[in-house]
């Protein structure tokens, strides 16, 4: 592990928001957010007063009468963060691209060319905002995930540079909701032990009791800056992904199915068209109190049928609803798929009248489904998105995350 602060985490702020107050003038120095139905974004003038992503837009507007919602501009989104990124890319090809607004870099290479790191990382400010009118902060420190807690610390719009020499001290007053791997539930299980800070989580004997033994080891490591990881410029996903908030409802199948199904349309659609497919089906289910329940089943051949990728989540979810009788109310469904393999080869099945012979992808109804699945990904290529779809799917959902901004999270595969 390197010895000096040559690691950048660069991140534009609150860019979907301030790409919006950059197209339209009138809209600076006031609150905003990105969406309707659900934010999806606010600007750090909505934040002050409590509005977070993903909160409904009817909650949004109860925080904050004044708040201005703009519909997106998508296309924008993807142009300028393309932009800020090449602006990194000009001070070092080690660059790996983790979000369309958000990136690490090694510039141990080049400092004989633009000067130490710091000097780089203000340079790399300057021209984001003098070329792009955006914001960005960025963190410089030893490891890639110190870094990125330093670019967080230096919002909005600022730097911070972490000596190698005095990191612990940095880092462990920090509260442990910036580290990686700490969201809301790890965070309530730690308060509920007393820890609020990732001084006192290093100093925790019983993580992995708490957290299992995996979060556990990670986040014990971390809170140490024991990070080895290495930029990566060409990375590929070892996983895909897709998430629908729905609010508050009701934890019944009208509402999951149709939500599934989506996501698994979603999902199973970007398999196929990169020639994958995965063995491991994750489900997440958050429910009305924000605690959350997984679930997972490792298949005996890897799919990327659409409806049997649907299918296998709703029993999951269906397992999640079973173990948890009290909870009546779900707002967040999510499948991932893992354990992705490329260029696999289908192995054919006999008939035998197995019970879960639809969803064996070598069967005949599994061959069936992954034909025509491949019929409407040649539709969709050739007359878009919307020319066909699962009508369940189009009855059934509500499209309050636009495609477009999902399709701006979806990781390359």
């Amino acid at each position: 592990m390197e010895t000096t602060a040559t690691i950048l985490h660069a991140d534009l702020d609150a860019f979907y928001a301030s790409v919006e107050q950059l197209l339209d003038p009138s809209l600076r120095g006031k609150p905003i957010a990105v969406g309707g139905g659900v934010v999806l974004a606010a600007s750090y003038e909505a934040k002050s007063l409590g509005v977070r992503g993903g909160m409904p837009g009817r909650q949004a507007r109860e925080l904050c009468p004044q708040l201005t919602f703009v519909s997106g501009h998508f296309k924008d989104y993807q142009r300028l963060g393309d932009a800020a990124i090449k602006v990194v890319n000009d001070f070092t090809p080690l660059v790996e691209r983790v979000s369309i607004d958000e990136a690490f870099a090694d510039v141990m290479g080049c400092t004989h060319l633009f000067g130490p790191p710091a000097e780089i990382a203000r340079a790399i400010r300057h021209r984001v905002r003098a070329e792009l009118g955006l914001p960005i902060s960025v963190g410089v420190a030893r490891t890639k995930h110190l870094a990125k807690i330093a670019s967080q610390v230096a919002k909005p719009d600022g730097l911070v540079v972490v000596d190698p020499d005095t990191e612990l001290e940095f880092l462990h007053h920090l509260p442990v909701e910036l580290m990686w791997g700490v969201g809301p539930v790890t965070k309530k299980r730690l308060a509920e032990i007393g820890v609020l800070t990732i001084g006192q989580l290093a100093k925790t004997p019983s993580l992995e009791r708490l957290l299992g033994p995996a979060a556990g080891q990670k986040l014990a490591a971390l809170a140490w800056n024991r990070d080895p990881r290495e930029i990566k410029i060409h990375r590929r996903a070892g996983s895909i992904g897709a998430q629908s908030a729905i609010g508050r409802k009701p934890a019944e199948e009208r509402v999951f199915h149709p939500a599934l199904l989506y996501l698994a349309d979603r999902i199973g659609t970007r398999l196929r068209a990169k020639s994958r497919a995965g063995r491991t089906v994750t489900v997440r289910v958050r429910f009305a109190n924000l605690d959350s329940a997984t679930r997972s089943v490792t298949l005996d051949a890897p799919i990327s049928a659409t409806v049997i990728l649907a299918e296998i989540a709703e029993q999951l979810v269906r397992a999640v609803l079973a173990d948890h009788p009290d909870e009546k109310t779900i707002s967040l469904l999510a499948i991932s798929v893992s354990h992705l393999e490329e260029h696999w080869d289908i192995q054919l099945e006999l008939p035998l009248g197995l019970k879960d012979e639809a969803r064996r992808p070598g069967t005949k109804n599994g061959m069936a489904r992954w034909a025509a699945d491949c019929a409407v990904d040649r539709i969709r290529d050739r007359f878009g998105w919307d020319a066909i779809g699962y009508a369940s799917v189009a009855l059934g959902i509500s499209r309050s995350v636009p495609d477009e901004f999902r399709k701006l999270a979806e990781k390359d595969l």
